[in-house]
């Protein structure tokens, strides 16, 4: 129970402020020096909760309720089970595995057993789960049954454990063997709060994956900015649409719900995501607070929310930045404005918009509890009110609890990231004089086209706005007079066909709405746009697909330029 008090004693804090500046004045991180948020404070709610710890639906007709009594006995089991397969405390385990109960059972035994867990999509590829397993020095794989012929595919060693959840196979421990294990565990290991505890993989939007690491005196404990941020209460229903594989995952499903002492409601679908049965789930099981990244709220809102009765209070978004068009649509659809957080792989919620605050559409929201966050210029200094520069974190003389120990593999890039006093995001932002910041990009995101400089986040987001799109995607494309223009990669809505009346359209939209400095120049029609397995833009690939497009001087069928339609729009030959 070693920092439990502590613990909870900074949790009531947040949950008991009755605003935010009371919650920014009066909160500190707890010191706890030793600290294992599964035995020491998850195993404390199966005698304080009477609401369930999970609820469970998938789209075969399965619906479980999970006690938090039963999920401390699971994964002690679990936890048993992995002593038995001869792993032991610093020993990782990649746990690739769907949205289900036999995560959460794992996760938390694997945090009993003092594993070390590398979360891991179930969209990886086999050259990805290779990747992992021998970056990660993995000793043991979870998987589920449908996916143990692509782990096997990939050729790992036979040193390394292979468990199997829903039927055993040749060369595979069958997880069903959890049974036979006691509900009773016992460790005489001792947990320091520098204790490894998850190691995640970045989502590799700009470069190859980055191994982060997180501790058990952090990371758990940094997640109580992320309950702030939720805002959910006790014996609420969560719903984070999220999927498993990703520090999101981790961020609003378990560390954020069951700091709260809510109830996390899972929902596993096979097959594509389907709006309308998840509007249905959320009405269905009286979801209260509601967590999903801006593309999931675009697909949404293809769908009348009139039709459905919610018992929505609260809707937050994280992942990615939030269009203004999108949260607009959604308060005049359900009366409830989206609040935005801003966290990464690396850290917990560090700015966000909190419970009761008011919203500015557009912004990032202020700094989080706990967090000292500045915008700096290159020399590390902070700089006036609307000027653009780097978003940092303060990490001294002390280290908000929440921020990675550092990134094991490539270890190098600590010295990039971690200079002076600061750990610098690699995002772009301002911060006008009420203290709000307002995202400009990835350092990577923003382009100059003659001498202008262009945010892609902040071009999509005014295409957004144009009715007939779903999804946009802009990067620089090369242009002889002006270095760069900026291009735009379309999604139409399912009941649009492109066509050059549909890409004129959105030429005169442009020409219209949006400054000429930052008008695409070129549109360009894609049933889908290339993600990461977390659901991030891949704007490396398309940025390399355009360079290599301009260079080759090649045109696709379903490619437009604002000069094809020069005589229409009266543009200058």
């Amino acid at each position: 129970m070693a920092g439990l008090g502590e613990f909870t004693a900074a949790r009531d804090l947040l949950l008991n402020a009755r605003n935010y500046h009371e919650a920014k004045a009066g909160f500190d991180w707890p010191e706890l020096n030793q600290f294992n948020w599964a035995l020491d404070y998850f195993d404390t709610l199966g005698e304080k909760c009477s609401n369930p710890a999970l609820v469970y639906v998938d789209d075969k007709g399965l619906e479980m309720n999970v006690t938090f009594q039963a999920m401390t006995e699971r994964s002690n089991k679990a936890a048993n089970f992995l002593t038995s397969l001869g792993l032991k405390k610093k020993d990782r385990i990649m746990l690739m595995m769907p949205s289900s109960i036999e995560l959460f059972e794992v996760f938390l035994g694997a945090m009993k057993a003092g594993c070390v867990i590398m979360p891991a999509s179930t969209l990886l590829t086999v050259d990805d789960i290779r990747d992992r397993i021998e970056r990660g020095k993995a000793k043991c794989v979870f998987t589920d049954t449908e996916l143990t012929g692509r782990v096997d595919s990939a050729s790992i060693p036979d040193s390394v454990s292979k468990v199997s959840v829903g039927g055993g196979r040749n060369g595979w421990t069958d997880y069903a063997e959890i049974d036979d294990q006691s509900a009773t565990f016992r460790t005489e290991d001792r947990f320091s709060s520098e204790d490894e505890l998850l190691i995640y993989f970045t989502s590799g939007t700009t470069a190859k994956p980055k191994l982060v690491l997180q501790t058990h005196g952090s990371y758990p404990v940094g997640h109580l900015s992320t309950m702030y941020w939720i805002a959910a209460r006790k014996g609420d229903v969560h719903y984070n649409v999220s999927a498993p594989g990703w520090a999101k995952y981790a961020y609003s499903s378990i560390f954020g719900a069951w700091n709260a002492e809510a109830t996390s409601f899972l929902y596993n679908y096979s097959g594509k995501f389907d709006p309308k049965r998840v509007l249905s789930v959320i009405e269905t099981y009286n979801v209260r607070t509601l967590c999903a990244p801006p593309t999931v709220w675009r697909f949404l809102l293809l769908e009348n929310f009139k039709d459905y009765h919610f018992s929505l209070r609260e809707l937050v978004s994280a992942g990615e930045p939030l269009n203004p068009e999108i949260n607009q649509k959604v308060h005049d659809a359900t009366g409830i404005t989206i609040r935005e957080g801003f966290g990464q792989t690396e850290t917990t919620i560090t700015v966000g918009f909190f419970p009761g605050m008011e919203i500015k559409l557009g912004s990032m929201g202020v700094v989080a509890p706990g967090f000292d966050v500045e915008i700096l210029d290159h020399e590390l200094n902070p700089v006036p009110p609307k000027t653009d520069g780097l978003l940092a974190i303060r990490v001294k003389p002390r280290k908000p609890v929440g921020v990675m120990e550092g990134y094991i593999d490539p270890r190098e890039k600590n010295l990039e990231v971690f200079v002076g006093n600061w750990y610098l995001t690699g995002d772009l932002a301002s911060r006008d004089t009420d203290g709000y910041f307002w995202f400009i990009g990835r350092a990577d995101d923003v382009f100059k086209s003659s001498d202008y400089r262009i945010s892609a986040f902040e071009v999509e987001s005014e295409l957004l706005v144009h009715p007939s799109l779903v999804e946009v995607a802009v990067v620089a494309s090369p242009d002889p007079l002006r270095g760069f223009v900026p291009k735009a990669y379309v999604m139409p809505k399912p009941n649009l066909i492109p066509s050059r009346e549909l890409a004129l359209d959105i030429f005169k939209f442009t020409r219209k709405q949006m400054a000429p400095y930052k008008r695409p120049r070129i549109i360009q029609f894609v049933n889908e746009l290339p993600k990461t397995t977390s659901g991030k833009i891949k704007r490396t690939d398309l940025r390399k697909l355009e360079t290599d497009q301009r260079n080759s001087l090649a045109k696709n069928k379903d490619e437009y330029f604002e000069s094809d339609f020069a005589e229409v729009l009266a543009i200058r030959r």
